[in-house]
């Protein structure tokens, strides 16, 4: 049974803890002949990197990707891609406190009730470290996208943080890779950071919420009752670090509206069915339906702060944790690019899917 694993055509596991000497993901399912070379991969990496701002955890990896197989002369040969990111700045003597203690919030107690033992360095296989590998292997993912579907466009940014949401009125495309946050709104960012910092030098840390975008996917993807685009979409976002809830489209907000206010009008446009709005999330009976492909989760906060907490020891007794080590005050910052790369392997799986199962053959309208 493999646990450690996602996807059906396009597949990737994931491998590596977060105090071991390298993490990586094997990738299967890569069409051949795509252009791929380490620096295609690491661009994405790099957005995720620890330790490149006084926002995010001050843990310093490089983060270097190095593809040790399925690729020969800087294209994919159609077999399996192994990606690995060595670690080179842990601290695990930070841990060493908390090897008989379970920390609250984490999943030191729920590993050991279930294997007997735990890599309590960083949290080992649980940390959010293992993410680095998903962003790798999502590269790979949008170089084959390029191929099946061009122009398609994968974007994610913060929407909120504690107390803090962005004004959509104000949203702006071009200012989410312009500072730290991810956010589509420029002149918000000096008040984010103030807060943050707030919590920061409070001892305290802050949940997010994040949305990811995919613009210009093509009518048609995914499949009906069991095989929905919107139901591997939720499953890889819920399998991010730290997750609590995903939402497609309006999500939770849908229970709010009435069927005249939350059912997508269609029209027909010059280039085919165009719709009067995207409550759907671009997803109607799990099918894509060639409008942006919205996803939304929300992260908790950071479990691993300085304030103490009351928690137990592996023989019952109670012990107070202060949880030492460098951690990110709202981990939705680097939850970003994780959103991203999840959403474009999940793309590329259906994208792939459709194309085994339908081919060129679709329904034509007008």
């Amino acid at each position: 049974m493999s646990i450690n694993s996602f996807g059906h055509l396009f597949r990737v596991t994931t491998w590596g803890e977060s105090h071991g000497p390298a993490l990586g993901a094997t990738v299967d399912g890569c069409p051949p002949n795509v252009p791929l070379e380490p620096e295609m991969l690491q661009q994405w990496l790099d957005k995720r990197r620890p330790g490149q701002n006084k926002n995010t955890t001050q843990r310093n990896e490089p983060d270097a990707v190095k593809i040790l197989s399925g690729v020969f002369d800087g294209k994919s040969t159609g077999t399996p891609i192994q990606l690995m990111i060595e670690n080179t700045d842990q601290r695990s003597k930070d841990y060493g406190e908390i090897s008989q203690t379970f920390r609250p919030g984490h999943a030191d107690i729920t590993y050991f009730q279930k294997y007997g033992n735990r890599d309590y360095r960083g949290g080992g296989r649980s940390s959010a470290r293992e993410t680095a590998a998903r962003v790798a292997a999502g590269g790979v993912a949008r170089e084959a996208i390029k191929a099946l579907a061009p122009g398609l466009e994968i974007k994610g940014y913060m929407t909120r943080m504690g107390e803090l949401e962005i004004d959509r009125s104000r949203f702006d495309w071009d200012a989410i890779e312009q500072n730290d946050f991810w956010i589509p709104d420029a002149g918000a960012v000096q008040e984010w950071e103030d807060y943050l910092q707030g919590l920061r030098k409070a001892h305290d840390s802050v949940g997010a919420v994040v949305e990811v975008v995919a613009r210009y996917v093509p009518a048609g993807i995914g499949a009906p009752v069991y095989g929905k685009l919107d139901t591997d979409l939720a499953a890889a976002m819920m399998s991010i670090n730290a997750v609590k809830g995903v939402e497609i489209g309006e999500g939770m907000n849908a229970a709010k509206l009435k069927g005249s206010e939350n059912a997508d009008e269609i029209f027909m446009g010059e280039k085919g069915p165009e719709y009067s709005s995207n409550h759907a999330g671009g997803i109607l009976g799990g099918i894509s339906t060639g409008q942006d492909v919205v996803v939304r989760f929300a992260v908790k906060p950071t479990s691993s702060i300085l304030t103490p907490r009351q928690s137990i020891r592996k023989d019952g007794s109670s012990v107070e944790v202060i949880t030492k080590g460098r951690h990110d005050p709202c981990v939705g910052i680097r939850a970003v690019p994780v959103a991203e790369a999840m959403m474009a392997c999940v793309i590329l799986d259906h994208l792939l899917l459709h194309r085994g199962q339908i081919g060129e053959n679709q329904g034509r309208i007008g």
